[in-house]
């Protein structure tokens, strides 16, 4: 029997023994599983400087580097994380609905676990305990399926968290790495329907797409981040600048960083934008005015308008006003994360309205589309999809519903 079989038949048998767990066993569970990571916090990361050193002789990319990177202090926040899912309600038994019928028929309509997932991801290790504990959570058995290139990691805090949870009333079992990361290998999990219930692919575009084209098992479609700001004309200096910058620079390798800003073209700080953000080391591609205005910025060509850099790069371009800005959004971004800066009341409902996407902001960085940020603890990913769930996924976005109907006799003419 394969891997892939061997380990999903385990998981589908654990699934059954996770679904009827009360919300004091798992929180148990996962306390203890915190704790033990926290404990092999030095191991962990002599793992994880396998995967980076392998990384570098294969010349990954900065940005793939520092989503492949664990530090002290992102193994905390990825204990403080779990933690955090600890402390959440638990959607498990939650009554949606309840009403009588006229034949006296009494319907509930409940929450429950889906019951086994796949995480298909790339190289970012947080994912692998982010998912897990989630899963768990929800009563969902996992099986993960990370990238090549953050196998020692994986590997690592899967066998911690197993050999945690077996000394616990959530089975070890319930939790599964795909050690096989080859294509066949991926392409068959992508179709074991009689053991998946759901995909969850979170990565790049390439990934995603993968995934969704080739999948017979239900797919919850996590998205890249092409997003955008505008700085409409009545925006203040200090807050649009400060935010463009927040929102490009404080961490340029993940989905919810900006790559494209539009400014109004009668906004008066474009020089001063441009300067800071230059002045930070950001790299700006720029429309043709602006190209020509200013030395440092490069014109910027068609594929800069849909690029998702995950880089200090970033394109700019002028518009006519909040109608213009929202079409350039509809033409290019993602779905994901779209601000605008302004304090134009009209121009804010206007943009709240024509933008098609998961997060709207207004005033603020886009940066804050994130689990945690949301009050959802880790999260599974973000959606930019409509169906299900959308924006940032946390327990309820991976739980289904059951419908629960008690009678005393009745029975249909």
């Amino acid at each position: 029997m394969s891997e892939l079989l061997e380990k999903a038949g385990k998981l589908k048998q654990a699934s059954k023994k996770l679904a009827v767990l009360t919300k004091e066993e798992k929180n148990a569970a996962l306390v203890y599983m915190a704790d033990q990571i926290a404990k092999e916090k030095e191991w962990i990361l002599q793992e994880n400087e396998r995967d980076l050193l392998d990384g570098k002789e294969k010349g990954m990319s900065e940005a793939l580097l520092d989503r492949l990177l664990l530090t002290s202090e992102r193994i905390d926040q990825i204990v403080e994380g779990v933690r955090q899912v600890v402390a959440l309600e638990d959607p498990i038994g939650e009554v949606l609905e309840a009403w009588e019928r006229p034949n006296g028929l009494n319907i509930q309509t409940v929450r429950v676990p889906l019951g086994v997932i796949g995480m298909v991801y790339e190289a970012r290790p947080n994912v692998t305990v982010d998912a897990a504990s989630l899963c768990l959570k929800a009563g969902n058995a996992v099986l993960l399926r990370g990238s090549t290139s953050a196998l020692h990691s994986n590997k690592a805090l899967v066998k911690v968290m197993r050999a945690a949870l077996a000394d616990t009333a959530i089975p070890g079992d319930a939790v599964q790495l795909l050690e096989d990361t080859s294509r066949e290998t991926a392409s068959q999990m992508f179709r074991l329907n009689q053991y998946l219930d759901v995909l969850i692919p979170r990565g790049g575009a390439g990934l995603i797409q993968s995934v969704v084209q080739n999948a017979s098992v239900p797919v919850l479609e996590t998205g890249v981040g092409n997003c955008h700001i505008f700085i409409d004309q009545s925006a203040g200096e200090k807050m649009a600048i400060d935010i463009a910058v927040n929102a490009k620079l404080q961490r340029p390798s993940v989905c919810n960083a900006i790559e494209t800003v539009l400014v109004h073209k009668d906004w008066p700080f474009v020089a001063e934008l441009l300067d800071s953000l230059h002045s930070k080391g950001v790299e700006l591609r720029g429309d043709q005015e602006l190209a020509a205005t200013f030395p440092f910025v490069k014109e910027a060509s068609e594929d800069d308008w849909s690029c998702e850099y995950l880089a200090p790069i970033l394109a700019i371009k002028l518009v006519e006003d909040v109608r213009e800005a929202i079409e350039h959004i509809d033409r290019y971004g993602t779905k994901h994360s779209e601000a605008i800066i302004s304090e134009n009341a009209e121009n804010v409902l206007l943009f709240f309205r024509g933008v098609d996407a998961a997060v709207l902001y207004h005033n603020a960085s886009t940066r804050f589309t994130d689990g945690e940020q949301f009050g959802y603890g880790a999260e599974i990913g973000i959606s930019t999809q409509k169906l299900h769930a959308r924006g940032p996924m946390g327990l309820k976005a991976i739980t289904t519903t059951k419908a629960i109907v008690q009678g005393n006799g009745q029975i249909r003419g």
